[in-house]
């Protein structure tokens, strides 16, 4: 049967694809943004690899390609009227909630970016709950939060709950959260959020825990260079893959932080995709907080840097890796062993990080190497500053 699906961040990375996938399969789909993450571009002076269309001119490319209409909403999710608004007249069955700001680099740069990050995430995501709880409460919230929430403890991370036992008794918790920036922590504290509403509420949400994601493309986003997504590759905004691709496509070294034995989840922009079209056709139930840990495969920094290396070799390309001082406040040497089971039971399908894969990525690289700004590869962004700390990134 047909949704009602609200995807709340639609113009970004993964909003946009995956609006344009349940759109395909016949479901009313909705979008809502702001255009928030275009004016940080502005202020960094960065933008997506390739040319992106306003989202008004890609809903309707997409409506000239397959008949299909995607609904738009320019609204900001810190403006709870709007959000009681879009709810009410849409009343939709699955929201999925990728509308926050998603760059730990970007929390990072200084104060301001900082408590932006918080306000912004932290009350959006209050504001949703509070109009699904109101207005629309049989709604089935699927909401981005990521890995980066465990950080790296010695033992294996489970899928968001902890079983302990303690002194002679023993509980199932949520499982105990480090995160690695103020970005991270604004999702712990979603997370929280999330789990009071579903608990106290009775709300359905799932809460999917994403790895480091990497591609260009998916189905829908291929069909025409108007619906494509937006692929960033600077410090700030860019993944560790999708930089090394792109600094491998001009044969620039690939800046390795540290020794790169930094470990995590990783996963195909398609796979995010199919994960969450899993986790709307299997929603949780009345007053269930379910949380999967989404990604398909774990790497350390320079096994994904070498990998680059050896596709861009066999492409012709020079290309060296270069260890830097890393800029994060981070474990490099670490024990990492995460869960990702409860998707794959659905019927996950990944999409495993072969040679080939990354060599499709390379090309399409190389085709708009002209767009590439080497300027915007290392931006200064530290998690301790200096004693005479150097200026970070600026307002234009």
């Amino acid at each position: 049967m047909a949704a009602r699906v609200l995807v709340l961040g639609g113009d970004g990375y993964l909003g946009w694809p995956t609006a344009l996938a349940f759109s395909a399969q016949g479901h009313r789909v909705a979008v809502v943004d702001n255009f928030a993450k275009r004016r940080w571009e502005l202020e960094l002076g960065v933008r997506p690899l390739f040319p992106i269309s306003t989202l008004h001119e890609r809903v309707r490319a997409w409506r000239e390609l397959t008949g299909r209409e995607i609904e738009l909403h320019v609204a900001d999710l810190t403006d709870y009227d709007a959000v009681v608004s879009i709810m009410e007249g849409f009343r939709p069955d699955a929201v999925i909630h990728y509308g926050e700001q998603p760059s730990a680099p970007y929390s990072m740069i200084d104060v301001r970016r900082a408590t932006y990050t918080q306000h912004n995430n932290v009350i959006g995501t209050l504001h949703v709950l509070f109009a699904i709880r109101d207005h629309s409460p049989e709604t089935h919230l699927v909401k981005l939060g990521t890995m980066g929430e465990y950080g790296t403890p010695n033992i294996d991370i489970e899928e968001g709950y902890l079983t302990v036992t303690h002194n002679g008794r023993t509980d199932t918790l949520p499982y105990p959260k480090l995160a690695g920036s103020m970005y991270h922590l604004s999702k712990v504290h979603d997370s929280n959020n999330l789990h009071f509403a579903s608990r106290i509420w009775g709300l359905r949400v799932t809460d999917l825990n994403q790895g480091v994601v990497y591609g260009v493309e998916t189905d829908e986003t291929a069909l025409d260079p108007r619906l494509a997504t937006s692929f960033h590759y600077d410090e700030v905004f860019g993944t560790a893959l999708n930089r090394f691709c792109v600094q491998a496509a001009i044969e620039h070294p690939l800046t390795v932080y540290g020794k790169g034995n930094q470990t995590r989840g990783f996963l195909n922009i398609r796979d995010t995709v199919q994960c969450v079209d899993l986790a709307v056709n299997n929603p949780a139930a009345p007053g269930e907080f379910r949380v999967f840990n989404q990604f398909t495969e774990q790497f350390s920094v320079l096994e994904l840097a070498e990998r680059v290396r050896e596709a861009a070799a066999h492409l012709g390309w020079s290309v060296t890796v270069e260890h830097s001082e890393n800029p994060r406040k981070e474990a490099e040497d670490h024990y990492y062993n995460a869960k990702h089971s409860k998707l794959l039971e659905l019927g996950l399908q990944p999409h495993p990080l072969s040679e080939e894969l990354i060599d499709t990525m390379l090309g399409k690289i190389a085709a708009n190497r002209d767009r590439i700004d080497p300027d915007t590869l290392v931006q200064g962004v530290r998690w301790v500053p200096r004693r005479n700390p150097e200026p970070g990134p600026q307002p234009a």
